[in-house]
């Protein structure tokens, strides 16, 4: 016997991971304030292993501008200098010996457009994700009415699979309003 719950909580759980990428894709997006999320790709050679930054090294933001980095071995400095300017998030630390500083330069207006474009195309992927999960749940509860499940219960999992999908389209649309927001903001 085909299990509608279950399908219905399949369909939703995969629209939820679509939301949380989307959500996690924004962090990692530089919006001309600190934030440590555009570390977390760093990665540094630790006694012969790549490890993340964050495990070698305190990573905290003093005011908005800046990020601070205070490795746990004076030994660290310099590979964790060179995993930065390596990296793609394209700022020079500074060094005074006890702290590497990443000082965030603030964002052009065609830089901020451009971001906001990436944001855009982020947020139609996710979108994509949970379209994607709707149509396999409404396929899967019209193979279930050959199974035997009614149309009535068929048309009713239906609706419900169409309110868990927009509400969805909402969570992403309000995440890609909360980033441009915060991406305009001077």
């Amino acid at each position: 016997m085909f299990d509608v719950k279950q399908c219905l909580a399949d369909c939703e759980e995969k629209m939820q991971m679509a939301a949380m990428y989307l959500e996690d894709a924004l962090s990692h997006i530089r919006a001309g304030k600190a934030n440590v999320h555009i570390l977390d790709a760093i990665r540094v050679d630790s006694y012969g292993t790549q490890v993340p930054l964050n495990n070698v090294s305190a990573i905290t933001t003093p005011d908005q501008r800046t990020i601070a980095i205070k490795p746990w071995d004076k030994s660290m400095f310099r590979v964790i200098e060179k995993a930065i300017i390596d990296s793609s998030i394209g700022i020079m630390p500074e060094n005074n010996g006890e702290i590497i500083r990443l000082c965030i330069p603030p964002l052009t207006e065609e830089r901020r457009k451009q971001i906001a474009k990436e944001c855009s195309k982020e947020a139609e992927n996710a979108k994509v994700g949970v379209r994607n999960a709707r149509r396999d749940g409404i396929d899967k509860l019209k193979k279930a009415i050959k199974d035997g499940l009614s149309e009535d219960a068929e048309k009713d999992a239906e609706a419900q699979l169409q309110k868990i999908h927009d509400r969805y389209m909402k969570t992403i649309e309000e995440l890609l309003a909360k980033k441009e927001k915060e991406l305009m903001t001077v």
